[in-house]
């Protein structure tokens, strides 16, 4: 999980916060009391009854408990700051906060984004099983030979350079089998 509800709550009250006064502020903190004793509550309740798309009574509450603080820290940085309204800028608690979350997201896409490059990779290789008959498998077990090479790897650059022509052709260009940089030692 990317984000935990403290992550979420801290995002959502510093968003929500942004120019409130100390005031709106204790308004929301009496709010969010409120709220995270009525989703205990909830949970201690054996006839707690949910919609299909509501979330679980867990993560209700937990998502309650992590506003409560959080509106709870904003609310004690104004009266520490004697600020007459929220900053997100000079909270740099909240700032901090903000960043290593952007850092998180950003480091996330990054690592969806390769992993996703892997998949459309994978699903562009090949994994072929060949049968070649006598003639043709003892001229590539004699080429790989020659070149240091196993049978499986000199098909291998054979497949690389493989040209098909605007009417379908088929067609490798000779070449002498060898370990060259960026064919077969990738293998």
């Amino acid at each position: 999980m990317i984000w935990t509800p403290e992550d979420v709550a801290r995002d959502q009250v510093r968003r929500q916060a942004a120019g409130m006064t100390a005031r709106q502020v204790d308004q929301a903190v009496d709010t969010a009391v409120v709220r995270a004793r009525e989703t205990r509550e909830e949970l201690r309740s054996p006839m707690t009854a949910r919609g299909e798309f509501a979330p679980a009574p867990e993560e209700l509450a937990d998502r309650w408990a992590a506003l409560l603080t959080e509106w709870q820290r904003i609310a004690a940085h104004l009266a520490a700051s004697g600020a007459g309204v929220y900053d997100g800028d000079l909270d740099e608690t909240g700032s901090a906060w903000a960043r290593e979350r952007e850092e998180r997201r950003t480091t996330a896409l990054r690592n969806h984004a390769a992993w996703t490059e892997q998949q459309r990779e994978k699903r562009d290789e090949l994994c072929a099983e060949l049968w070649l008959g006598a003639a043709a498998g003892r001229q590539i077990r004699a080429a790989a030979a020659r070149a240091g090479l196993t049978p499986n790897e000199v098909l291998a650059q054979m497949a690389e350079r493989v040209t098909v022509d605007d009417d379908g052709a088929v067609s490798v260009a000779p070449f002498t089998p060898g370990r060259t940089a960026g064919l077969s030692e990738e293998r």
